[in-house]
């Protein structure tokens, strides 16, 4: 295996060329912030206001989705029923699923003139709020309850049949179970958990753009784009992206300290039986859950459908053009990720650098609109950041896209070494002989999925074309975005439809052209 890391001399350089990349993206935007930042100046009351709401919001948010996920999942974990592998996949939906989409959906149910306030109204109340501080932990949990459901499913499927059987044996009824099985796997699995969803609430910009805002529900990432897009004070900008770094940097160090390795040892692959689940009132709690949680996810988006079909006859051509840009700038941001993902995979294989897939997995924790600062900092003295917009929005973007493009490609490139990689070393296979005959025709299927799981990421972004386009262009989110801040939400509709039918379709065209014809 060594000749075999020696003759990969072109792999390595390309890796380290990806690898130059992500740490200037990442380590060098936040150098460029820091120099930038006016430590002298401080945080003023409003920042210092943000920064509260940002911690209040994202902790807020981070345990209601975790505390309402752990029942769902306990009940997806001990049930049976036809669609349930389609209701498990469908939760995946909302992480490609574009935020102001979602928003639009959300308030569609439960705005002011949505299905609930109209509900409240007809039984006599008053209608509910979705703007501020409820509006932002809501979506935040809309996104994250599928998320948070996922993981810690995960966690119950880990645990050994044979440990049911055997707490059956002994006669164990439901708080047995939980006490000797659930609550040890729940104490490894929920503080990892509720680390990402904490990260993902903390980064959030177009939740907080769209309904947020004002002094008192206002985000740091939305201080900071206040503080760029119309202050035009980068110093304060980049004192504020610092701020949020460390309150990230602080998050991961906690879940680290609280998170206890659980072994729950193994067992034979049989499929789980839960004896101690079987009472009819038990049965009935858990369908009641699921179909709640269901609802909550479902009714969003068929309210988008039905609002935006109406409307797409009425859409301006602005739309359309943002489409296409859209369209395009995900492209790009799709060939990126594979760009850096393929070398960076393949060096992290074949030189088993654990180090670098730490590294490659940098930018989850970071934020775009840190990166956007840092980028906006750099490019300002030498070239008009408006101008770049597009492209300096498809690069970050596929920065961002990596880690997960990294977590499909690099298990199924570990795979294809260990099976086929000792017989290729003996042939001499090295460089573009191995990528084509032995890794691409195998790596199909994790290439379509991490090349449509990025365009679409991309396609929904409002985050850094926010910053740097110009008031006339911008992408489909950006005008989505513009429309709905001009109350124009008719034709706001009918632009969420088309944002969403082209988030999935191109999401659906290269997952499926990475299974069709598939070798392995």
């Amino acid at each position: 295996m060594a000749r075999g890391v020696g003759q990969l001399s072109p792999a390595r350089v390309a890796g380290a060329g990806a690898l130059a990349v992500v740490l200037a993206l990442t380590l060098g935007t936040l150098g460029a912030v820091a120099l930038r930042a006016e430590f002298g100046a401080g945080l003023g009351p409003a920042d210092w206001a943000a920064v509260r709401f940002t911690l209040l919001q994202a902790v807020l948010s981070a345990t209601l989705s975790v505390a309402l996920a752990v029942p769902v999942a306990r009940a997806l974990a001990r049930r049976r029923f036809p669609g349930r592998g389609l209701l498990i996949t469908l939760l995946g939906a909302p992480f490609i699923l574009p935020v102001i989409v979602a928003v639009l959906g959300l308030i569609a149910v439960f705005g002011r003139s949505g299905i609930v306030s109209q509900m409240l109204i007809w039984a006599g109340s008053e209608p509910v709020s979705i703007y501020g501080f409820q509006g932002v932990v809501l979506a935040h949990v809309f996104f994250n309850l599928p998320l948070a459901t996922r993981l810690i499913l995960q966690g119950w499927l880990a645990i050994p049949a044979e440990r049911f059987r055997l707490a059956a044996s002994l006669d164990f009824g439901t708080a047995d179970v939980a006490r000797t099985l659930e609550r040890p796997m729940l104490r490894q699995v929920v503080p990892g958990a509720f680390l990402v969803i904490f990260l993902l609430c903390l980064t959030s910009f177009a939740v907080a753009l769209a309904l947020g805002g004002g002094p008192r529900a206002t985000t740091v990432e939305l201080a900071i784009y206040q503080a760029f897009r119309f202050d035009f004070n980068l110093g304060k900008a980049a004192l504020l992206a610092l701020v949020q770094v460390a309150i990230a940097g602080a998050a991961a160090l906690v879940a680290l300290r609280l998170s206890l390795p659980t072994e729950m040892g193994a067992g034979l692959d049989r499929a789980v039986t839960r004896w101690d689940a079987a009472r009819p009132l038990l049965v009935a709690q858990d369908a009641a859950l699921i179909g709640v949680a269901t609802l909550f996810l479902v009714l969003p988006l068929v309210m988008i459908a039905v609002d935006g079909v109406p409307a797409l006859l009425g859409l301006p051509p602005s739309i359309f053009a943002a489409t296409l840009r859209s369209l395009a700038v995900a492209l790009i941001s799709a060939a990126l990720t594979l760009a850096l993902a393929l070398p960076l995979s393949a060096w992290i294989v074949r030189g088993r650098a654990r180090l670098v897939e730490m590294i490659g997995t940098l930018t989850i924790a970071a934020s775009p609109l840190v990166i956007g600062t840092g980028l906006f900092i750099l490019l300002f003295p030498v070239a008009d950041p408006t101008a770049l917009a597009l492209p300096v929005t498809a690069l970050v973007n596929a920065v961002m896209a990596l880690p997960f493009a990294l977590r499909a490609l690099v298990p199924a490139l570990t795979a294809i070494e260990a099976d086929y990689g000792p017989l290729a070393d003996s042939l001499g296979m090295t460089g573009a002989a191995r990528l084509t005959r032995l890794w691409l025709p195998r790596l199909r299927r994790p290439l379509g999925f991490a090349t449509g799981l990025a365009a679409a990421l991309s396609m929904g972004d409002l985050g850094v074309i926010a910053m740097f386009a110009s008031p006339e262009g911008g992408t489909l989110p950006l005008a989505l975005y513009r429309l709905m801040a001009a109350y124009k939400m008719d034709a706001a509709a009918g632009a969420a439809l088309i944002l969403l039918a082209s988030s999935l379709l191109i999401f659906w065209v290269f997952d499926r052209g990475g299974r069709v014809n598939a070798d392995a």
